[in-house]
C-alpha cells in the first residue's frame, strides 16, 4: 500500500478552510493511545486509538469515502492504521508527515487533556456571556441560611452517585431546560448548576439563562473539586434524581426551547430530507438521539446513536470525527434536541433538529449497538481457558495481554506479558522464543484486533484466548495483580496526568482547575477557533 502524506502546514490550511466553510469535510485522526494523546495534541484532531481502531472508527467516521488524515508519534503507527482502515473499506487516507512533533515544529499549538474542544468552549462561553457563578463558601452560607435554592448536578447519573454536593439532584445538562419548571416551580428559587469542575457547570447554567427562565441561575464555581478544596465534605451515593415531567412543565419547556431555536438560528429538517442526506455519497450526516438510554431503548429513529445531549456537548470529539459534517438531533418533544443543537451550532457544527422527532416515522427498539468493524472476519484460532492452562503447564505457550494497562494491573494471567497493540513489538521481544503466543484482553476484543498485527512480528503460532481474561477468571484459574506494573510511563493507553483529582488528591485538583482556566489564552494562541458564541 502506497502511503500518501500531507505536511502539517497544508493540513492546517485545510482545517482553516473548513472552519470558514470553504473546504471539503475532513477527519483528522490521532491514532496514538489515550495517554499519549492526552499529553499533547492539535485542538481539532480526534482520538482514534490504534488499540481499538475498529471499535471506534465506525462511529467517528461512518462514511467510508470520507477524506482522512492520520497522525501518530512519528513511530509508524499511522501507516499501520492506514493499512487497517483500507482493509475496512476506507478509500481516501493520508498520513501527516513527521507525527505530532512535526506539528509542534511548524509552530502550531498542542493541547493537553481530554475533550479539549468542549472544555475550551465552556471557558469561552463563560467569558463571552459573563455566566455568573458562586463559590463553595457562598453556597454553604446560602444552605445554612435556608435560602430558597435548588442544586442541579449537570453530570451523568453515575458521576452524581459517586460524589455530589449535599442535597444536589441529578439532572444531566440536556435535561435542565426540560425539567427545571418542576424542580424550581417558583421564580424566587435560585438554581445552582454544578459538575465536578467547570465546564458542565458553566454550560448548564448558561443554557437555562439562554432559555430565559425567570429564576436566578448561577454556575457552581469549580464543582465538587471546589467544594472539597474549600474544606467541605461531598455527599457519596446519592440517588436523588428527577421524576416524570408534568404536563405544565413540558409545555413551558417546549416554549422555552422554541425561543432558543429562534434566537440561536437552529434549523429543522424533515424525515424525508434526513433519509436523503444519510444516503449521500459525498457528505457525512451524524444522527443522535439525545435522550437517556432507557428512552432510546423504548423506541428511536433507525440508525440513530444514543448519547445524552449534555454529554454530546461535553464529548464532541468522542462522537463526531468528521469536521465539516452535518449533525441531526432527535428526541420526543423537541426540547432536549433544541437545547443541545443551540450549543453545537455555537461550536461551529452544521446542526439540525429532526421535525417530529421519534414521531416523524418508523422507529426501532433496543439498546445502542456499535459493531466492531471487521471483527468477525479475523480468523485467528482460539483456545479455551482449559486448553490454555494445559499449554502453559506444559511450557508450550506464553501469554501476551493486549488489554488496557490498568486492567492488567488489577487482574492478569500469571506470567502474562503486557503490551497494547502499538507496543506489540516490544512485548514480543520480552517473550523470547515461543512455540505459541496466546493473546488475551478482558473480553478478548482487543486481543483479536491485536492478532491482526502479530504475524508480522513472530513466526510462532498465534491464538486468542476465547472469552479473554474474563473467561479465565470464570473458569476458576489463578490470576495475579501488579499495582505498579506496567509503570505509569509504560501505560500509554491511559492518561495518568492529574488522575488523582478523582480520588481526593487536592494538589492535582488545583492543577486541573488551573489548566481549564488557562485554555482561553491557549485558544487565542492557536488562532483557529470554530466557535460562534452568541452572547
Amino acid at each position: 500500500m502506497t502511503t500518501v502524506t500531507i505536511a502539517p502546514r497544508d493540513l492546517k490550511q485545510r482545517l482553516r478552510d473548513i472552519i470558514k466553510g470553504n473546504g471539503r469535510e475532513l477527519a483528522f485522526l490521532d491514532v496514538r493511545e489515550d495517554g499519549q494523546r492526552g499529553m499533547a495534541h492539535p485542538l481539532l484532531s480526534v482520538g482514534l486509538h490504534y488499540s481499538t481502531l475498529e471499535a471506534m472508527v465506525g462511529r467517528l467516521v461512518p462514511r467510508r469515502s470520507t477524506p482522512i488524515v492520520l497522525m501518530d508519534g512519528g513511530d509508524g503507527v499511522s501507516e499501520r492504521a492506514a493499512k487497517r482502515l483500507a482493509a475496512l473499506g476506507y478509500s481516501e487516507i493520508a498520513v501527516m508527515s513527521g507525527g505530532v512533533e512535526a506539528w509542534k515544529s511548524a509552530g502550531y499549538e498542542l493541547f493537553m487533556g481530554h475533550n479539549v474542544v468542549s472544555k475550551s468552549f465552556g471557558e469561552m462561553v463563560e467569558h463571552a456571556c459573563h455566566t455568573p457563578s458562586i463559590s463553595a463558601e457562598e453556597l454553604k452560607a446560602m444552605q445554612d441560611r435556608g435560602d430558597r435554592l435548588v442544586v442541579l448536578d449537570g453530570r451523568t447519573p453515575e458521576e452524581h452517585h459517586r460524589q455530589c454536593l449535599p442535597g444536589g439532584i441529578s439532572v444531566p445538562n440536556a435535561e435542565l431546560v426540560y425539567r427545571v419548571h418542576d424542580l424550581a416551580p417558583d421564580a424566587e428559587t435560585t438554581v445552582v448548576v454544578n459538575c465536578a469542575g467547570r465546564t458542565r457547570s458553566i454550560i448548564g447554567a448558561q443554557a437555562l439563562r439562554n432559555a430565559r427562565i425567570p429564576n436566578k441561575v448561577v454556575a457552581f464555581r469549580n464543582g465538587t473539586m471546589g467544594w472539597t478544596l474549600a474544606g467541605f465534605t461531598p455527599q457519596l451515593g446519592s440517588t436523588l434524581s428527577y421524576g416524570p415531567v408534568s404536563v405544565s412543565g413540558q409545555a413551558q419547556a417546549q416554549q422555552w426551547a422554541a425561543g432558543m431555536k429562534n434566537r440561536y438560528g437552529v434549523q429543522s429538517v424533515d424525515r424525508k430530507t434526513l433519509d436523503a442526506w444519510r444516503n449521500e455519497a459525498n457528505r457525512t450526516t451524524f444522527l443522535f438521539d439525545v435522550r437517556d438510554e432507557r428512552e432510546y431503548s423504548d423506541g428511536h429513529v433507525p440508525g440513530a446513536l444514543s448519547i445524552a445531549g449534555g454529554q454530546l456537548v461535553q464529548t464532541t470529539d468522542e462522537w463526531m470525527g468528521v469536521r465539516g459534517a452535518r449533525v441531526v438531533l432527535t428526541d420526543d418533544t423537541g426540547v432536549r434536541a433544541s437545547v443541545t443543537a443551540h450549543w453545537l451550532a455555537q461550536m461551529g457544527w452544521d446542526v439540525y433538529v429532526l421535525e417530529g422527532g421519534i414521531g416523524s416515522g418508523p422507529v426501532e427498539r433496543g439498546p445502542l449497538k456499535q459493531p466492531v468493524l471487521g471483527l468477525e472476519s479475523i480468523a485467528t484460532s482460539q483456545v479455551t481457558p482449559k486448553e490454555l492452562k494445559a499449554l502453559i503447564d506444559a511450557g508450550d505457550a506464553v501469554v501476551l495481554d493486549a488489554g488496557p494497562g490498568l486492567a492488567y494491573r488489577k487482574t492478569h494471567i500469571p506470567g502474562a506479558i503486557w503490551g497494547c497493540r502499538p507496543q506489540l513489538a516490544k512485548a514480543v521481544a520480552k517473550l523470547g522464543k515461543a512455540k505459541c503466543i496466546v493473546l488475551t484482553s478482558p473480553d478478548a476484543v482487543r486481543a483479536k484486533l491485536a492478532s491482526v498485527d502479530l504475524p508480522d512480528l513472530t513466526d510462532a503460532r498465534i491464538a486468542v484466548l476465547e472469552g479473554g481474561t474474563d473467561a479465565w477468571v470464570v473458569a476458576g484459574f489463578p490470576t495475579k495483580e501488579s499495582p505498579d506494573t506496567p509503570s505509569n510511563e509504560e501505560i500509554i493507553d491511559h492518561l495518568v496526568w492529574v488522575a488523582g483529582r478523582r480520588t481526593g488528591n487536592q494538589a492535582e485538583m488545583k492543577q486541573y482547575l488551573a489548566w481549564e482556566q488557562q485554555l482561553v489564552a491557549q485558544l487565542e494562541r492557536d488562532g483557529d477557533l470554530p466557535f460562534r458564541i452568541v452572547a
